[in-house]
């Protein structure tokens, strides 16, 4: 780090180092803007990371991001609760959400398994889609898991839980290419595999 900058300038620098896609050109660019940002605009940015961490927590029924209990998807009264759509992450459910297609209800998994990584089945709410499929009306669960390794290997791990059930069971069809992820998906492309969606063997 620079001993020409303070320590609190240095500090600053760093800490934007530590987000993703930051080298140390564009976190001095960073640290400098905000240094000579008027103060209300600094505070207001301090204020917004605050409050993500602070007042963001997740939904109790699908696990999508809230500011509330239940969050504004599992409220709404408009929504197919008879079909549930399988993520990994919360990201995945506003480029789904952009399509217009979706109609349904969400459960995000928290990832994927990935043993090598140390994700287990258990380190994820599988067990709570299971309960959600065992407790209410539930007649078909999409898995729109990310169509690469991992999240193939989840959605066949899932769907095998969810056999006897008695639940449809499909996938998210064509339009993804296989190694993608959902969240780098058009919105045409995500159209395409929403209507296309097939049922699993």
């Amino acid at each position: 780090m620079s001993s020409v900058y303070t320590e609190t300038l240095n500090k600053l620098i760093t800490e934007f180092e530590k987000l993703p896609g930051i080298g140390p050109k564009t976190a001095e660019r960073l640290a400098f803007y905000i240094l000579k940002a008027e103060q209300h605009e600094a505070m207001a940015l301090a204020e917004a990371i605050r409050d993500v961490k602070d007042k963001i927590k997740h939904c109790q029924i699908c696990y999508n991001l809230s500011e509330q209990s239940t969050c504004q998807i599992c409220c709404d009264e408009r929504r197919d609760k008879s079909i549930i759509c399988v993520v990994e992450q919360s990201k995945d459910i506003i480029n789904l959400e952009k399509t217009g297609a979706c109609k349904w209800v969400y459960h995000v998994l928290g990832g994927h398994i990935a043993p090598l990584d140390g994700i287990e089945p258990g380190d994820l709410t599988i067990e709570q889609l299971l309960d959600r499929v065992r407790g209410g009306d539930v007649e078909e669960v999409i898995m729109a898991t990310n169509p690469n390794m991992a999240g193939d290997g989840t959605s066949l791990y899932i769907s095998s839980l969810l056999r006897t059930a008695g639940v449809k069971i499909t996938r998210l069809a064509r339009g993804l290419p296989s190694g993608s992820t959902i969240e780098y998906a058009s919105g045409k492309i995500l159209t395409d595999a929403i209507i296309g969606r097939r049922e699993l063997e």
